[in-house]
């Protein structure tokens, strides 16, 4: 199992930036990969973006590609999202995730067993 800690959510204006982080401890060896999601008042639960722990490979939601950006420190076991010209369409809990296994798609919420309790971000007009 691997326990995830989200930081960094706030208030922002429109158009302003914000860098979330999410520190993950526990068996982390056995992450293929980690992702963002996001959940607004009365929406269903979507992807945002993933990385792979060991390639590197990222992939994006179309709704935030060119604004955000995935990193990871495998050393500090830490992935990052640099979000970017931040929307008011933006605002919603951000959640971390964690998976372990190879196959699936990466924007499938049900192949991440472990998560992190949420941080929120709103983005004001």
């Amino acid at each position: 199992q691997v326990q995830l800690i989200e930081t960094g959510g706030g208030l922002v204006q429109a158009g302003d930036s914000l860098r979330l982080s999410c520190a993950a401890s526990g068996r982390t060896s056995s992450t293929y990969a980690m992702g963002w999601f996001r959940q607004a008042p009365g929406k269903e639960r979507e992807f945002v973006a993933s990385i792979t722990r060991s390639g590197g490979n990222t992939f994006y939601a179309d709704s935030v590609k060119g604004r955000f950006t995935i990193s990871r420190d495998m050393a500090k076991n830490t992935v990052f999202l640099q979000m970017n010209s931040l929307k008011p369409e933006d605002t919603a809990v951000y959640y971390c995730a964690a998976r372990s296994f190879p196959w699936g798609d990466h924007w499938n919420g049900r192949l991440y067993s472990d998560w992190g309790q949420g941080t929120q971000v709103t983005v004001s007009s």
